[in-house]
């Protein structure tokens, strides 16, 4: 399985600043367009046994960026998150790892499921 970032929504200079990274490092980095938001994670991701199904996805954007990341252990995370911390951009604060437990889930649906936490950590 090889090493892929999945964006969403990603402000333009963080974008550059995220693809540059990418190449330095050797990941995939997949903009995920709105248009795909309803796909598994799994499908997202490229990973082998999730096709892309035949569903509409006709809600708006999500109001925040967002990181996935597929195929890192630990030590891959660690030097992209080093790397980005590098650049001194605002953080990303929306980030998840592709599990054996959400690699069914639905963009939209990891999406949500952060935002809960995020907004249960950050009161």
């Amino acid at each position: 399985m090889s090493r892929t970032v999945l964006t969403f929504k990603l402000e333009h200079t963080k974008d550059a600043a995220v693809a540059s990274i990418c190449r330095k490092l050797d990941i995939r980095k997949i903009e995920v367009p709105v248009e795909d938001y309803g796909q598994k994670l799994g499908c997202l991701a490229g990973i082998s046994g999730f096709p892309k199904e035949k569903i509409p996805y006709g809600k708006a954007p999500f109001p925040k960026e967002m990181l996935v990341f597929s195929g890192m252990d630990s030590e891959h995370l660690d030097d992209f998150l080093s790397e980005y911390k590098k650049t001194a951009l605002p953080a990303i604060g929306l980030k998840a790892v592709v599990t054996s437990h959400n690699i069914f889930w639905t963009a939209e649906a990891l999406f949500a499921e952060l935002m809960k936490e995020h907004l249960f950590y950050h009161k």
